[in-house]
Parts: C-alpha cells; sequence; structure tokens
C-alpha cells in the first residue's frame, strides 16, 4: 500500500479514493415508520450514501465518527441495533467513492437550481418595480440560506465533487445580482449611493 492509500479520504487525490470509510450497518424496527426515516434523515445531512438497505459509509474522520457513534446511540435507543466499523475496501473503492461523489454532484445541483430560481425572483422584482427594503431584506435571506446550505454540502465533499466550483460561481452570481438590486432599491427609497 503506498502512502497515499495509507492517507485516507481528506486530500481528494485519486488514489485517496479507496481511503478508510465508516460502515454503518443498522436495524430499526419497521413500525412506526419515522424511525426509519429520521435514520435516513440523519445519515443523509451527515452525507452519507447507502451501499444497501440499512448500510450506509461516509469517509472517515473525527466528526463523521463522532455523529455516527451518536446515531448508533439514538438508534439502541430506537430498540434497534447497529454496528460501526472502519473499514478499507479491498475491491470497489472507487464506487464508492463515485457513489459519494454523486451524491454531493446532485446537492450541488439542487443549489444551482435554487439559484436559477433567485434570479427568477429578482426578475419578477424587477417587472413588477418591487424596489422596497423589505423586498431587498426577503432576497438576503435567500441568499444567506443559499450560502449555508453551500457550506454544508462543501464541508461534506471531502473528494471535490466536480459542481462544486458551478456552484460556488452560481452563487457569486447571486450576489452580484442581489447588489444590482439593492443599488436600484436604495435609489428608488430615497438612500441613493
Amino acid at each position: 500500500m503506498s502512502d497515499a492509500d495509507d492517507a485516507g479520504a481528506v486530500d481528494g487525490g485519486a488514489d485517496d479514493l479507496a481511503g478508510v470509510w465508516l460502515l454503518l450497518v443498522y436495524r430499526v424496527p419497521s413500525e412506526p415508520t419515522r424511525l426509519r426515516a429520521t435514520v435516513w434523515r440523519r445519515l443523509k445531512s451527515l452525507g452519507a450514501v447507502y451501499l444497501q438497505n440499512s448500510a450506509a459509509v461516509l469517509p472517515a474522520g473525527e466528526g463523521a465518527e463522532r455523529a455516527l457513534r451518536r446515531l448508533r446511540h439514538e438508534i439502541g435507543e430506537m430498540q434497534g441495533t447497529a454496528m460501526l466499523l472502519s473499514c478499507t475496501p479491498v475491491v470497489g473503492g472507487q464506487d464508492v467513492a463515485a457513489l459519494f461523489q454523486a451524491a454531493r454532484d446532485g446537492e450541488y445541483e439542487e443549489i444551482l437550481d435554487k439559484c436559477l430560481d433567485f434570479h427568477t425572483g429578482l426578475e419578477k422584482e424587477y417587472a413588477a418595480a418591487h424596489f422596497t427594503f423589505g423586498e431587498l431584506e426577503e432576497n438576503e435571506v435567500e441568499l444567506v440560506k443559499l450560502r449555508n446550505w453551500y457550506a454544508k454540502v462543501r464541508e461534506r465533499d471531502v473528494f471535490g465533487a466536480p459542481r462544486r466550483q458551478p456552484a460556488a460561481d452560481a452563487l457569486d452570481g447571486c450576489e452580484k445580482a442581489l447588489e444590482a438590486y439593492a443599488t436600484r432599491v436604495y435609489l428608488e427609497e430615497g438612500d441613493g449611493v
């Protein structure tokens, strides 16, 4: 095994794609269904991907391990069972990493879609001549939500998914569009710049 293989999944290089993974294998009671949904939502929020039913992985890291240990404890409180394993793929490591990359790219695509919606919303404000501080504040809140969402996805994107940069660029475009709208609001509201 090379030094790059030993490095794990933190640097994002091609050799790192077969790094160390944390595997959570669990069972929760089938009823009530909210228990399974709770576990699924928690794993999704961590960025985990499923290898099969009730078997999800995350790249190894202290934060991921703490979160999965907490989830394992919660599953026990649900009268379920869970095992948390640290593992290195013998074969198929790049397939696991590809699943992880695809999941991050999917999240970045959602952000890109919301950025388009953001621009569409601003275009409607221009078309309706809504240049008020209230409208500006609403749009600022939306941009903050988008930036926070991106930050969460970026934090769990340990391999550098291909759609990361387009999402970052789209957010920068939203910022510039909001600045232009703010300038117009200040002019219309009499606080000129």
